[in-house]
């Protein structure tokens, strides 16, 4: 094809109802099963509707269905029936207003994550059926779109939920990876590209890794990898793609690590295409890593090119300038576009208003648009 695909990173906002349902089913309320899985339907319709109409090409069901693009697991998988977890997010502390503000943040007190105190077995294998079966469904009313579904790493699950339970995290790694299988190949089954979303390889260095050395970090990052290259071995590296993520959080980020110190290890990944950060203000730069480091044979780069933290819409003259950085350095044909991270990671959170949503979706279609045009005249 000879021109920029278009796709974003997951998350999208939920309409009000349908997060009222979310978050009641999350405390423990009474929630009508079968008028819950209708709105759900009703709202993958939607927004797979609004992307195909900003112009992306690969799409996907926004999470609607889901309390957050992690946490979700605990409904899925059996033996998390622990206490609850806390975070410290090293980039905040020294900023105690900002921390007050992201916990603040209603998405994020509505979390539940309960540590596991017993073995992971699969508890629902539905979950992920009706899943892919509403997304599925959405997508051929649109055609020429393709469907992509988010689901949790193994080591991102670890990061969000404490091992109480298994000897070491290595072992715990394994048995959330074998759990996490199913699901992997439940979406890939159904002709949906799998997308696995990896914080851990990344955000993982200033919250969970963060008393470690860089190297000490590295060594636990390529643990993680392996967990996930086992939770994935049944499943063709072209139909998979793996997003690399800071954090989705409007902090100060100045802990994150440099992607320069960990881009060796991403490679050793299973899935064809790397999706990451790449328009905020703390990642803009790094398309120049680019300039020393050479795509290994299969790779494909998904960079954001949209923020998903900022409420100002994106130029297309802009977007289709960082889509052309990195085409000069890696090739054309290895390059798609995408957004940042998810614009609502945790039900209810998001600062960017659900219309400016829609239109930084337009913006990066029509900038891939004038990109291709460059590049293929």
């Amino acid at each position: 094809m000879e021109r920029f695909l278009t796709t974003h990173v997951g998350s999208l906002p939920r309409a009000d109802d349908l997060l009222d349902l979310i978050v009641t089913r999350e405390e423990g309320g009474d929630v009508d099963a079968a008028a819950l899985q209708a709105r759900i339907h009703e709202a993958v319709d939607y927004v797979v509707a609004r992307q195909a109409a900003a112009g992306l090409d690969i799409v996907n069901d926004g999470e609607q269905s889901k309390p957050s693009y992690a946490t979700y697991i605990k409904d899925r998988l059996n033996g998390f029936g622990g206490t609850g977890n806390t975070y410290v997010f090293q980039d905040i502390e020294e900023f105690p207003g900002v921390k007050a503000r992201i916990f603040a943040d209603t998405g994020r007190k509505h979390r539940k994550t309960p540590a596991c105190n017993a073995p992971i077995t699969v508890k629902d294998m539905d979950a992920v059926h009706d899943d892919a079966t509403t997304l599925n469904a959405a997508v051929a009313k649109h055609p020429g779109r393709t469907a992509f579904m988010s689901a949790a790493s193994p080591g991102v699950t670890a990061l969000f939920f404490r091992n109480d339970y298994y000897p070491d995290d290595e072992a715990y790694l394994f048995a959330l990876a074998e759990g996490l299988r199913h699901e992997y190949e439940a979406i890939a089954e159904a002709g949906i590209i799998l997308q696995v979303d990896c914080p851990d390889l990344a955000m993982g260095r200033h919250t969970q890794f963060r008393e470690l050395t860089l190297s000490q970090f590295r060594e636990r990052m390529a643990l993680n990898v392996a967990a996930l290259n086992h939770a994935t071995r049944n499943i063709a590296p072209e139909k998979m793609r793996m997003h690399l993520c800071w954090g989705n959080y409007p902090g100060p980020h100045h802990c994150d690590v440099p992607m320069r110190d960990i881009i060796d290890i991403v490679w050793t990944a299973r899935p064809h295409a790397i999706q990451f950060e790449a328009a905020n203000p703390r990642h803009a730069h790094e398309f120049a890593l680019f300039e020393e480091v050479g795509l290994p044979d299969g790779k494909l780069l998904i960079p954001g090119v949209v923020e998903c933290q900022s409420g100002y819409i994106e130029h297309p003259e802009l977007i289709a300038q960082r889509i052309g950085r990195y085409a000069h350095l890696v090739g054309r044909e290895r390059v798609m576009a995408g957004v940042d991270c998810g614009f609502s990671i945790h039900a209810g959170s998001g600062g960017v208003e659900p219309g400016v949503v829609w239109a930084k979706m337009a913006a990066l279609a029509e900038g891939a648009a004038i990109a291709s045009r460059r590049f293929w005249p």
